[in-house]
Order: C-alpha cells, then sequence, then structure tokens
C-alpha cells in the first residue's frame, strides 16, 4: 500500500537527521508490511508445494530469495527510486513525471492515466486485505499450544482491528514514534530465530542457488507451480511501500533499511524455517512460530500482534495520503480531512475513509476466517501493481532519454517476472482472489466516473460563465450598492465569473468593494514553495482574481494562502480573518443534457457531488466567514 506519509516520521523540513536515525523511522512505516510477511509467506508456499520433500523446501525457500533479490532489491530499491518527481514517489508522482494529467483526451497519454488510475485502486485492495491477513496470522499462533482456542481467533482479530480504526481520529503520534525501535527489535528477533533454525540445519544454505529454484518449478508441473509462485510471492507484498514512501524519509535512509536491516533478517527467518522443515516436516501447522522455544510462543504472539497493528496503521495512514493526494487531482471528491496534529500535516484523519476501509478489513475477517483462505485473496492487486509501475517507469525512463534496448532490456525482463507472478496469483481468483480485485475495479470505477462528471460539469459552468469584461461593465453601469469591506468567492474556473457571484448580484444587488475570486491550481509538484503560491490578477471594478498554487501532497488551506496574498501590496487593507466567503452549493441536475457520459452514470456522479463536503469546509475556512449561495446546473 502506498505509505506517502506517516504519523511519527520524521519530515526532511523539520531539520536535518543522520541517514541511521531515518532509516529507523523508517523501518515502522516503510517495511511493516513486508516484514511481518513471513508470519504467512512460507507457510503459504509449503502448503501449496504438495509433497514436502527435501527439494520441495530447498526450492521454496530459493524461490523467495531471489524473488526478493529481483523485485525487492534490484527493482524497488535500485531502479525505481531512481523515478522521483521532486523526491517524491509512488504511483501518482509517475504520472506526474509523465504529464497524463493534461493529456488530450483519445491520446496515448490519457490512456495512462486510465492505468494509473486503476494501479491507485489497486492499492485499496491490497490496504483491505494487509491488515485482515496481518491480524489474523499473528493471532493465530494461539492454536499451538492451545489448539481449544481456535474458536476465539477470529472475535479477537475483529476486536483488535476495530480497535485499531476506532483510535484513528485521536491521532498516532505516540504510536507513531515507537514504529522504529519496535520494528527494529522485531526484525532482530525473527533474525536470530530464523539464526537459530539455520544451525539445526545449515544445509538449507545451498538454497542460495537460483537453479534450486530453477529445478524445482521446472519438476513440480505448471498446477503446483503456479500455486507456490502465487504464494511465495505474498513475500514481496508491502515492497511498494519502498518507493511510495521515498519522498518523506529519503532514498538513502531506505535503502539503508533495506540492505541493512530487513533484507538480512528476513533472509535469516526464510531460510530458519526452511531449515526446521528439514529437520521437523510436521512443523508445517507454523513453521514461524516453532522456529521459537516453547516458553517464547506467548510471548511472541503477541509481539506478532504489535507489529502487525504497526503494518496495519501504516497501511491506513497510507490510504489517507493516497486520497488526499487523489482528491487535489481531481480524481475523487473533496472528502472531511481532520489534522490529528498542530505540528505535524502528515497526519490526517479521514473518517469516510477510514471506516470504509474498516468495513472491507472486517468484513475480509469474518468471510475468510483464516490466513491461510486469506492467502487465496492476498497478492493478486499487488502483483499486477508492481507491473503498472514498471511499465509507467519503462515510459518515464524513454522521456528522459535511456536508450530504448536498454530500457527494453531491463524493464522488460522484470515485467516478464511480474507477469508470471501475476499469472499465478489469476490462479487463486476464485479461491478469493475477486474481492481484492472487485474492490478496486469499484474504487477505480468511481474515479473515472468523479473526473469525467466533473469534466462536464466544468464543461457546461464555463458556457454559462459571464466574461470578465462583460460583468464588469455591467456592475459600473447597474452600480449595485458597495458594501465596506472584502468579500471572497470560490471558482473553479481561471477565467469568467462565477455563476455564484452574477447569480448573488443578479438578486441581491448589492457587492463588496473589493471582491477576491479564488482559486485552487493542483500543480504536478508535491509541494509548492510559498513565494511562488499566489498569483494576483486584476479584474476591474474592485475585483481581483486570487489563484493559489498548491502542490498534490498539500491540503489546500485557503486561509494559509489568503493571508499570503494580502500582503501583496495590491491587496493592502484586507484581512483575510475577517473577509466573508461566498460558498457555492451545486446542484448538479443529470439529464443528458452534456453528451459524454451515460445518464445513470451521471446521476452517479450528482449523488457523489451532493455528498461532496462543500468547499468552504475543505478550505478549511471558518464557519463564521461564510454565505452559502445555491444554483442548479444540468448536466
Amino acid at each position: 500500500m502506498e505509505k506517502i506519509l506517516e504519523a511519527g516520521a520524521p519530515t526532511r523540513r523539520g531539520g536535518f537527521q543522520l541517514p541511521a536515525a531515518t532509516a529507523l523511522a523508517a523501518l515502522g512505516v516503510v517495511y511493516g508490511d513486508i516484514g511481518t510477511s513471513p508470519l504467512y509467506a512460507f507457510k503459504q508456499a509449503a502448503d501449496a508445494g504438495g509433497t514436502l520433500s527435501p527439494e520441495t523446501i530447498m526450492g521454496i525457500v530459493s524461490v523467495i530469495l531471489w524473488s526478493l533479490i529481483v523485485i525487492v532489491s534490484f527493482k524497488y530499491a535500485i531502479l525505481i527510486m531512481r523515478a522521483d518527481n521532486h523526491r517524491e514517489g509512488g504511483i501518482v508522482a509517475l504520472l506526474a513525471l509523465l504529464d497524463v494529467r493534461h493529456a488530450p483526451a483519445g491520446s496515448w497519454r490519457a490512456s495512462l492515466l486510465i492505468v494509473g488510475l486503476i494501479g491507485a485502486a489497486l492499492l485499496y485492495g491490497d490496504g483491505v486485505i494487509t491488515p485482515a491477513i496481518s491480524v489474523l496470522s499473528a493471532v493465530e499462533g494461539l492454536k499451538l499450544d492451545a489448539p481449544q482456542l481456535a474458536p476465539v481467533v477470529v472475535p479477537i482479530s475483529i476486536a483488535i482491528l476495530v480497535g485499531l480504526f476506532l483510535v484513528q481520529r485521536k491521532g498516532t503520534t505516540f504510536i507513531g514514534n515507537m514504529f522504529g525501535p519496535v520494528m527494529l527489535i522485531w526484525f532482530i528477533v525473527i533474525g536470530l530465530l530464523g539464526l537459530r533454525g539455520i544451525i539445526g540445519a545449515p544445509g538449507i544454505l545451498s538454497a542460495i542457488s537460483p537453479h534450486h529454484a530453477l529445478i524445482y518449478l521446472l519438476h513440480a508441473g505448471p498446477g503446483i507451480g503456479f500455486a507456490v509462485l502465487g504464494a511465495a510471492f505474498l513475500a514481496l507484498t508491502g515492497a511498494e511501500a519502498m518507493y511510495a514512501d521515498m519522498g518523506h524519509f529519503g532514498c538513502l535512509p531506505i535503502r539503508l533499511g533495506w540492505f541493512g536491516v530487513v533484507f538480512p533478517a528476513l533472509l535469516l527467518n526464510y531460510f530458519g524455517q526452511g531449515a526446521l522443515l528439514l529437520s521437523q516436516p510436521d512443523a508445517i501447522a507454523n513453521p514461524f512460530y516453532l522456529l521459537a522455544p516453547g516458553w517464547l510462543h506467548y510471548p511472541m504472539v503477541a509481539f506478532a500482534t504489535m507489529a502487525t497493528i504497526i503494518a496495519s496503521q501504516a497501511i491506513i495512514s497510507g490510504a489517507y495520503s493516497l486520497t488526499q493526494q487523489a482528491i487535489q487531482l481531481g480524481f475523487l471528491p473533496r472528502m472531511r480531512v481532520l489534522h490529528t496534529a498542530s505540528r505535524e500535516k502528515g497526519q490526517i484523519y479521514m473518517p469516510l475513509v477510514n471506516w470504509l476501509l474498516a468495513a472491507g478489513t472486517l468484513g475480509a475477517v469474518v468471510m475468510f476466517g483464516s490466513a491461510d483462505a486469506l492467502g487465496g485473496a492476498y497478492g493478486i492487486a499487488v502483483s499486477m501493481l508492481m507491473a503498472v509501475t514498471t511499465v509507467l517507469g519503462a515510459l518515464v525512463a524513454l522521456q528522459w532519454g535511456y536508450k530504448p534496448f536498454l530500457v527494453a532490456a531491463v524493464n522488460g525482463s522484470l515485467l516478464i517476472v511480474e507477469l508470471v507472478f501475476v499469472a499465478a496469483n489469476a490462479t487463486k481468483l476464485l479461491a478469493g482472489g475477486w474481492f481484492p480485485l472487485l474492490m478496486a475495479c469499484v474504487v477505480a470505477f468511481l474515479m473515472l466516473t468523479w473526473r469525467t462528471g466533473y469534466r462536464l460539469l466544468e464543461q457546461q459552468r464555463s458556457r454559462m460563465r459571464q466574461r470578465e469584461d462583460e460583468f464588469t461593465d455591467w456592475v459600473l453601469e447597474s452600480r449595485p450598492i458597495r458594501l465596506p469591506g472584502a468579500a471572497a468567492i470560490f471558482t473553479a474556473g481561471s477565467s469568467g465569473i462565477p455563476l455564484a457571484l452574477t447569480h448573488h448580484l443578479r438578486h441581491n444587488r448589492v457587492l463588496h468593494e473589493r471582491m477576491l475570486l479564488v482559486s485552487t491550481t493542483t500543480t504536478d509538484a508535491p509541494r509548492v514553495d510559498p513565494a511562488e503560491r499566489v498569483k494576483l490578477i486584476p479584474v476591474g471594478a474592485g475585483i481581483t482574481r486570487v489563484v493559489l498554487h498548491f502542490g498534490f501532497m498539500e491540503h489546500p488551506n485557503i486561509m494559509d494562502g489568503l493571508v499570503l496574498a494580502c500582503r501583496d501590496p495590491a491587496l493592502r487593507g484586507i484581512d483575510a480573518r475577517k473577509i466573508t466567503f461566498y460558498s457555492r452549493r451545486v446542484m448538479v441536475i443529470a439529464n443528458g443534457k452534456v453528451p459524454g457520459m451515460a445518464v445513470w452514470r451521471e446521476r452517479l456522479f450528482a449523488a457523489m457531488h451532493l455528498n461532496a463536503n462543500l468547499p468552504a469546509a475543505y478550505f478549511g475556512v471558518p464557519t463564521e466567514q461564510v454565505v452559502e449561495v445555491g444554483l442548479e446546473v444540468e448536466i
């Protein structure tokens, strides 16, 4: 899941930090998901491998090892992290680098936008499954020493997840500060447990050679081979967070964390689980927990539960950040955003996203009931996202001037490997893989409906807007009552007079002495320098257009922007905290008047628009300064 901004993590703007300190903070945010994969990934692969022979065990360990090397170490840590947009990463950064948002309809770049939106939607499918399978797999450790507790595993998991979603509103500063140190201890512990297993059967180390993976997959047959690949892929889930979190922590700390801590710990643990099965095949019941001595089982269940909560928290916070970016870029309607910490802008809470994620996650726990069953639903969305990232990364490399032959050789080879994983995970479609794909399809459909519907709405509003010169002439000729002070009105257009202002003047015959037409523009950069935030355009008759520029990772705070704008001599004498804001409430009427979308989708868009957060609330304008103006627009 894309975890762009995370609670408790340090920001570059907050001051200088040593790479080691930042790498420690990144352990809990970037690597929480992939770091808890040993709880279930190896067991799922071993179960899919059929007869548990030494060749099977060696082959599975080798598959996991070389998958981590090729996909995580080479593709993400070395290759893809080079494709940064002002040091930011993730699928949104790739779309920004390819400049697809402003591509004309019908062009190949516009088609890439759809691909990118589908990739972003896949992250939500992944985000629903990850907390469910992680927490379930941790709690299932109770069954080792107390099989009679099996019936309470699902209720306990549900209670933990409900508590996690309930505390989101409170913010996660305290928990966030603990993420890094707790996960560092987690990686040390699982590495030591793995080393303990390797000492018991050192022959497992020969699995370092890739020929074990190739021979096993060739002899296992396509059915078992694809099942093992689909299960082994679970060891890679969470790798995309390395790229997504790049802007928050930087390339060097993330790479230090991977190569210095996470990768060695994961390898030791996976090799240790394989070694345990070589010497004790009956340990297949739960090779992760059985690596630990009996007296450590219950403490490890508690520790694993804590680690999975951290991984889940990072994913939930990442969903908030991804949603905010989608809103900023015009892919989703405005939603309520609450800032849970006054000193850390990255800490936000989105109630609607939180409870939709909660419903999906809890539904997955109840529906599937075990980590083994959830394994069938997990992986297909992530593998497809990885393939999308490789394709978009290749196009960025070509755009930057890399030789086509080199790009085709490197990214093409990676794409082939990932398409094999996609095909392997596709075999799990009926076993549960449909669940995250269904969620991703719903989200992608809503994104495309909103984007298309908003474009049609803006086309209609632009036809209805008065030209600026016509409006100023009207004001000068009709001489309405001019109220003292200043007022501002929100507008989505970069030209013309907002319909709400025309509507207001026509019916009330009054106008403030100073009128500000306020609009926001989201750039393809993640953040905008305050010096470039404001652009003032004089219109005439006391009217000034104020365009505020925000990056796609910034929450657009209109009040802060206007305070900055009012420092300009052109707006001298205006106090942003005393401005009257006219907020529009547009009622969309869907009747097929504007071609471009089926009427039933127009009605869906109208419902989304009706329930979107109003501009004043979303932009942080105090309610006592707001006057609402309603109007209807047909599409």
